[in-house]
């Protein structure tokens, strides 16, 4: 990358901070980002390999943001970033969660043939279409190889293919469950998975 493109990168990422703060002057000190701003920064710094700049964009989002849910992609981010920080607890953690927003993109990220056998769908962002379409990385990509390994091998133990499954089990028991009480045990045990971690 050359020092101008790094520069406009680097001024887009000014540009999203500035409207950000704008917005929040704007709602008297709170945010309303309709437009989903908050969610471009972290790919741009790790186009920069800029990933100390990242992880004080994720703790800022995280403060001003704390019940956001996310997309996949901003998940598999965060991960990625606290991975490349030396964070590999927090980083396995963020792993799962992207694996709970959408089952498909480590199969993506990896180039592998996605088979819709055990995979749950219950919204739009845990499509395998989703996935496809909005999903930026790949393992492949030279800046991402050392990420890459340690992914392969952290869902490859035994520790995540059970979480997963648990995680999988419960969504599937979810789509036909109609007992108020049966239901809310199952999003309480859901909820609590990544503390297995």
């Amino acid at each position: 990358m050359t020092p101008k493109q790094q520069e406009r990168i680097q001024n887009k990422i000014k540009r999203i901070k500035a409207a950000l703060a704008a917005e929040k002057r704007k709602w008297g000190g709170v945010y309303n980002d309709g437009a989903g701003r908050r969610y471009i920064p972290p790919q741009l710094y790790i186009e920069l390999n800029d990933f100390t700049g990242a992880l004080r964009y994720f703790n800022w989002f995280n403060k001003n943001f704390p019940d956001d849910c996310c997309y996949p992609d901003f998940l598999f981010e965060w991960a990625l970033v606290f991975f490349k920080t030396g964070r590999l607890k927090e980083a396995e953690k963020k792993a799962f969660e992207t694996f709970c927003s959408n089952t498909y993109v480590f199969d993506i990220f990896f180039g592998r043939q996605v088979t819709k056998i055990n995979k749950f769908e219950g919204s739009n962002l845990e499509t395998q279409e989703y996935a496809e379409y909005k999903f930026y990385y790949s393992s492949n990509q030279e800046n991402l190889a050392d990420f890459s390994e340690w992914l392969e091998r952290f869902i490859s133990t035994e520790k995540f293919i059970n979480i997963s499954n648990k995680f999988i089990d419960i969504k599937k028991r979810l789509e036909t469950e109609e007992d108020i009480k049966t239901r809310r045990y199952l999003v309480n045990l859901e909820s609590q998975l990544v503390n297995e971690l």
